[in-house]
């Protein structure tokens, strides 16, 4: 990608050094916030944690008294540095080009907050630890990120590069637009009325995130000269790599598709390349117009 002197995003809030206490009030996060929650099982099995501790605030010890408190400036590595750099002119670049994809349906786009985080995190969806990995709320309209999720995504998933950390930004981004265009209350609508439909409709969502990112990506390509040779194979990668089917074929040694709440990986690559291909939001309909 070529980051070097683009307008960096000024809607990041960085929360890293900060101590976030337990507070239950907001509820837990779930599974429709984003790629996140897709590996929770993955990585809690690789580090030995009990996975019912990253997303239930009830299960989680007393940590405190429900407030971030500053624990002293965040000293960070270059290596996070350069990576906060990226996210900010992803985000920026996702800004751009969702503002005039809405201005074109005669809409204004709302950009949306990314919060960077450290061990764990407050937020109006409940609290959640950075093995959790990166989540989008509805509630508050933020995009939570611990950076080191991306080493666990480049040394547990197999999934390296900048366009992967670029395609994690635009999935999340695209919980956002789902918000934004009214499907996320619907489909919170529908699983009140069906709760069997949950997983069937977690893992809609996601695909259309996919597919939101690819529109995103496409417009990358055609508009500006962000993306470099090898960029679109580094996304695709990355979504194949927390295909649903993949995750638990390596976390359990076999695959209970009704289970899933993401997709398979060849979904997942598919609805992100129908994005790519037509850059066309009315082809991202993963609910075969239910929605």
């Amino acid at each position: 990608m070529k980051t070097e002197g683009r307008r960096e995003s000024e809607n990041i809030e960085d929360r890293r050094g900060q101590s976030a206490g337990r507070r239950i009030p907001g509820g837990r996060i779930t599974a429709g916030g984003g790629l996140g929650l897709l590996v929770i099982v993955v990585l809690s099995l690789v580090f030995g944690i009990d996975p019912r501790q990253l997303i239930d605030p009830s299960a989680l010890d007393n940590a405190g008294t429900g407030e971030q408190q500053a624990s002293g400036p965040y000293q960070e590595t270059p290596e996070e540095a350069k990576r906060r750099e990226l996210i900010a002119v992803v985000l920026a670049e996702t800004e751009d080009a969702w503002t005039q994809e809405f201005a074109r349906q005669g809409a204004t786009y709302e950009k949306p907050v990314l919060v960077l985080f450290s061990g764990g995190v407050e937020s109006a969806c409940g609290f959640a630890q950075s093995a959790s990995g990166p989540f989008y709320c509805p509630g508050d309209h933020k995009v939570f990120l611990d950076l080191s999720f991306f080493d666990d995504m480049s040394g547990k998933l197999n999934a390296s590069g900048d366009f992967a950390m670029a395609y994690v930004v635009a999935h999340e981004i695209g919980h956002h637009v789902q918000t934004l265009l009214g499907t996320s209350a619907k489909v919170a609508a529908l699983r009140q009325q069906d709760p069997s439909q949950d997983n069937a409709l977690s893992v809609k969502m996601e695909l259309q995130a996919d597919c939101y990112a690819g529109i995103w990506a496409a417009r990358e390509k055609k508009q500006t000269d962000l993306l470099e040779a090898g960029d679109i194979e580094e996304a695709l990668n990355a979504a194949s790599a927390v295909g649903d089917d993949r995750l638990q074929k390596a976390a359990q040694g076999y695959v209970v598709p009704e289970s899933f709440t993401h997709g398979s990986s060849a979904d997942r690559m598919k609805w992100f390349q129908v994005g790519l291909q037509t850059g066309d939001l009315r082809q991202c309909d993963t609910f075969g117009g239910r929605i």
